[in-house]
């Protein structure tokens, strides 16, 4: 990596990907802007930059608020970047000139002439320019122009970034060592030069190393007893830090920062000592005289010591080789040797090692078991006793199963041989992921997405749900305008990958529903537990499309509009249904006013019944909605559940008023 401290030394870089900010601790969400900007480098064959500043803007802004306190002092930034990947790093001295530029200078005399950037990555409410004048429109202004393309940070992403900072404070502030380092993705880490001290540890039988920081911003945790690694010369030690003021100690009233390393004896005045920290031991409080606080030393040994060997031991457990996550690829069969005769060619080639290939049998009547048995020796057969359904089917057989991850494919979907691994990489990647689909296009017209599911699901704040690349009827050509990870809604029960512990967890498919929409009402709640859901585009497989029951057909309408009800009684805000559920029903009104104009009489009796089965039921689902809340809280990794792939506007108005047909032309 090449850092820049000048910007008279900047060389001519190539399709230069950039991103712009503090990036105050380099943690969990920054890593997530960081890795964005590499990928967009790669795929463009370019140079990843970030734009960073010393110090810090409100140092200069604020000069009289010392409330500031940063996690990262600027050389620690850097090394935290080049740990990341980043191939260059652009340090601007930040002062009073720079900060009074107006916003067209700004864009044209540094951004477009020091780095003629290809992408620029930033967050929806990045400022620049005096009095903070310029904004993210602003910087469009020039795109065509200038030729470049921003990728904004969305809205969400932000925000998290910003919590995730304050968090990491507050933790350091009280001493929560682990939530810190977690939220961190890395150990948090201060630097300092041996000084000498007054010997008082050494007189204890506790020789200690007194560190002075330089930075006066620097955040320093709250005061009391650690476990650490301390970093010497590049070789890390087993070490006890204290942070206070000696109160036990008289006519002490200085904080001190001193570290006591574990089977050492060495000099290191002068030298610099890095502190990474493991975990908090004890506060930092007064005893009734020395004897008492050896006494507490020797058991913070101890227990410091407890602490730093088991943390190598799950370092070293985690250093091994992984095993390879099991996949078991579950296909629920009913009277369908037609379509397995014509489907399970493609799956039998599946590629990836660790995978169970299994038909579950929903009681059929034909001879399609007799022939999987005979054709393909590979795959196990579990026999339903009765015909369960879709939502049922599937409960009844993964509790049969035990693997890392379950892949519910429907037996008229065609799958490449490699169709595993990128899904699987993707969600070994971020354990965070619950759900995920790949991209799914017509069987019979390979270029063009598939209606049940296309690049991922999405919901309009009303709750009709629509696709990437297909909105009610209309659906898209492939040409690659959806092939990046995304954050959806909802992924499609034709191809669905989901963590084995997290669908038993949180109930598996809701049995009432029979067959539709059980696959979005399982993700909304997977998102209400605080987990994603995504699409790998990696991933493609071909889905017939009607295979089971075809999609203009009446039940299927019944079942979809009277499931999607009651997604909305199980999931919404439960202050928001009082106004939601009657403009629905009025909505699905209107629908059944164009099914009137179609000629499509079935099709309104179907609205029709699904009212009155939804009137009849809503009261059981209101109950039904307790049972989930609690799996719901028992089982989230959130305070706040995820809202990313939420529409924020009405499908229908776009779709039918406006004439948006497709995603790609609907306003973020």
């Amino acid at each position: 990596m090449k850092v820049f401290n000048n910007l008279s030394d900047l060389p001519s870089f190539r399709n230069a990907v950039l991103t712009i900010g503090s990036f105050d601790g380099v943690h969990h969400g920054h890593q997530k802007i960081l890795e964005r900007v590499n990928q967009l480098a790669r795929d463009c064959n370019g140079e990843s930059i970030v734009i960073t500043f010393h110090p810090h803007p409100r140092l200069l802004l604020y000069p009289n608020d010392p409330s500031l306190r940063l996690l990262n002092t600027i050389d620690e930034k850097v090394a935290l970047l080049e740990k990341n990947g980043i191939d260059n790093v652009v340090v601007i001295p930040f002062t009073k000139e720079f900060a009074q530029q107006n916003p067209d200078n700004y864009i044209q005399n540094f951004l477009l002439q020091k780095f003629s950037p290809k992408y620029i990555v930033i967050g929806y409410d990045h400022r620049f320019g005096k009095n903070r004048s310029g904004n993210i429109d602003y910087l469009r202004r020039y795109e065509s122009s200038a030729n470049f393309k921003i990728v904004d940070i969305e809205k969400q992403e932000v925000e998290d970034i910003a919590v995730s900072s304050t968090k990491i404070r507050k933790a350091l502030e009280f001493g929560d060592v682990k939530t810190a380092n977690h939220l961190l993705g890395h150990p948090y880490t201060f630097s300092g030069t041996v000084v000498r001290g007054q010997g008082i540890g050494k007189s204890l039988g506790y020789p200690t190393a007194n560190i002075e920081i330089k930075s006066k911003f620097k955040l320093i945790p709250k005061p009391g007893i650690y476990a650490i690694n301390a970093i010497l010369n590049n070789k890390s030690h087993d070490a006890l830090l204290y942070i206070g003021n000696r109160p036990t100690i008289k006519n002490h009233l200085q904080k001190t920062i001193e570290v006591h390393i574990l089977d050492f004896d060495k000099e290191i005045y002068g030298d610099k000592l890095t502190i990474e920290l493991v975990d908090y031991i004890r506060e930092d409080f007064k005893f009734e005289n020395i004897e008492k606080l050896k006494e507490q030393m020797s058991k913070d040994e101890r227990k410091g010591r407890e602490i730093l060997s088991k943390k190598k031991e799950s370092s070293d457990r985690e250093a091994k080789p992984q095993k390879q996550a099991s996949i078991a690829v579950v296909i629920l069969n009913f009277n369908g040797k037609k379509l397995l005769k014509k489907f399970l060619p493609s799956v039998n080639q599946t590629s990836y090692q660790n995978t169970d290939l299994i038909i579950a049998d929903n009681c059929s009547s034909d001879d399609s078991i007799d022939f999987v048995k005979k054709e393909y020796s590979k795959f196990k057969i579990i026999q339903l006793p009765v015909n369960h359904g879709f939502a049922k089917g599937y409960n009844e057989a993964l509790k049969q199963i035990k693997a890392d991850y379950f892949v519910l494919l429907n037996s008229d979907v065609e799958v490449d041989k490699n169709w595993i691994e990128p899904v699987i990489d993707l969600m070994e990647s971020d354990p965070t992921i619950g759900i995920c689909q790949p991209k799914i296009l017509s069987y019979n017209d390979k270029n063009t997405f598939e209606y049940a599911g296309a690049c991922g699901g999405l919901m309009d704040r009303w709750g009709y749900p629509f696709c990437r690349g297909r909105i009610f009827n209309s659906i898209e050509q492939d040409s690659g305008q959806y092939d990046q990870v995304e954050e959806i809604f909802w992924a499609s029960g034709a191809a669905m990958f989901v963590r084995s512990d997290l669908y038993q967890k949180l109930g598996g498919l809701d049995e009432d529903y029979y067959a539709h929409q059980e696959e979005i009402d399982l993700c909304w709640r997977v998102k209400r537990a605080g987990y994603k859901v995504l699409v790998q585009p990696k991933s493609i497989v071909y889905h017939l499309g009607g295979g089971t029951l075809d999609y203009q057909n009446p039940r299927k309408t019944y079942l979809n509009f009277r499931n999607s009800l009651f997604n909305l009684i199980k999931n919404e805000n439960k202050s928001k249904l009082y106004w939601l559920i009657p403009l629905r029903l009025i909505l699905d009104g209107v629908a059944s006013l164009m099914f009137l104009f179609k000629g499509q009489i079935a099709q309104i009796g179907s609205i029709l019944k699904a009212h009155r089965s939804f009137y009849k039921s809503y009261r059981f689902y209101l109950k039904k909605r307790m049972y989930y809340d609690d799996l719901i809280e028992k089982n989230s990794i959130s305070p706040r559940p995820n809202k990313n792939g939420i529409f924020n506007g009405s499908i229908i108005w776009n779709y039918y008023v406006l004439r948006k047909k497709f995603y790609k032309n609907l306003k973020k």
